[in-house]
């Protein structure tokens, strides 16, 4: 082999070797320039592709006006917030302002998680459009997503959970909206959150896959409303097989005695799964909820845990 040759292979071997070590496994955002980087999306960017362990961005105290997108390639990420009230990821796209044809809503997103084994922690994320219709804050396709301790802050379809095999954990969250602010085909565990109606209408609207056990499941949660708001569904079926399960929550008397509704398509009521167990509060009441929904025995319930739905993976979250 010629010695120009080799001089080019070995110089491309170094520099392959250099940048594998010149990985950055934690960075800091700060909007005064006091960090590495003053966006989100940069600091994303300059992350290393398939990591060989977690990368960690911590994100200090600030307003950041921005739509941030972490792709499949950058798994393994963590999102850090200095204070969770204080540290706000916001943008104001919604519907009719993308303007692309009948699947605009999803692009409207604030924050668009597509990779898998994301972790967030203290932060807000919010749309801040308004009730102007589609407007998603936080999207998620990405598998073994945890959000924990953050605020999720919209009006219609603020959180958007999707991916056919995906499942994902929010602990200790508040999700905030107006109508079918919680949706999508994920399965999802909720626990110990706080879900606020901020309108009469849908809280829910799973489009559970048919092959799935389990879709959206509520643990421990509180359900209230914002002031004025009397008459809210639990969920309805946005998709054949959606499945949506409360188990001891807390529900307002925002809540309707119906419990849940039927979308356009009826035929889809004989499909889902909707359920409840041992919930607590005014709204809890189910005497009068409808004939197609159902009440857990206790050897049903049992099934509800989150290590059973989701995983032994989720037993490593701190």
């Amino acid at each position: 082999m010629k010695p120009f040759l080799l001089f080019v292979l070995f110089t491309s071997a170094m520099f392959q070797v250099l940048a594998q070590n010149n990985v950055q496994y934690k960075m800091v955002v700060s909007k005064d320039g006091s960090g590495d980087f003053t966006s989100i999306q940069a600091a994303v960017d300059a992350t290393k592709a398939f990591p060989d362990k977690r990368i960690t961005i911590y994100i200090k105290s600030g307003v950041y006006r921005e739509k941030v997108r972490v792709p499949s390639w950058n798994n393994q990420l963590s999102f850090i917030g200095e204070d969770r009230e204080k540290t706000i990821i916001t943008y104001d796209d919604y519907f009719e302002k993308i303007d692309r044809g009948r699947n605009s809503t999803f692009f409207t997103w604030t924050l668009l998680i597509e990779a898998d084994d994301f972790y967030a922690e203290n932060l807000t994320i919010e749309n801040a459009a308004g009730q102007v219709g589609q407007a998603v804050a936080l999207h998620v396709e990405g598998n073994r997503c945890v959000f924990k301790n953050c605020s999720l802050l919209g009006n219609q379809d603020t959180l958007y959970l999707d991916g056919e095999n995906s499942k994902q954990l929010f602990k200790n969250c508040t999700i905030e909206g107006t109508t079918d602010f919680i949706f999508g085909s994920a399965t999802v565990v909720f626990s110990e959150c706080t879900i606020i109606s901020r309108s009469d209408s849908y809280i829910t609207a799973a489009s559970t896959q048919k092959d799935k056990t389990y879709g959206f499941v509520f643990l421990n949660c509180t359900l209230k409303a914002s002031d004025g708001v009397t008459k809210a569904y639990l969920g309805r079926p946005w998709r054949p097989y959606a499945k949506t399960v409360f188990l001891n929550c807390e529900m307002g008397d925002h809540i309707i005695p119906e419990g849940w509704k039927e979308w356009s398509n009826s035929e889809n009521v004989s499909t889902t799964f909707y359920a409840e167990y041992k919930n607590t509060g005014p709204g809890a009441a189910t005497e009068n909820r409808v004939a197609w929904s159902h009440q857990l025995r206790n050897k049903e319930a049992k099934k509800y845990n989150p290590e059973a739905i989701l995983g032994n993976w989720i037993t490593k979250i701190k």
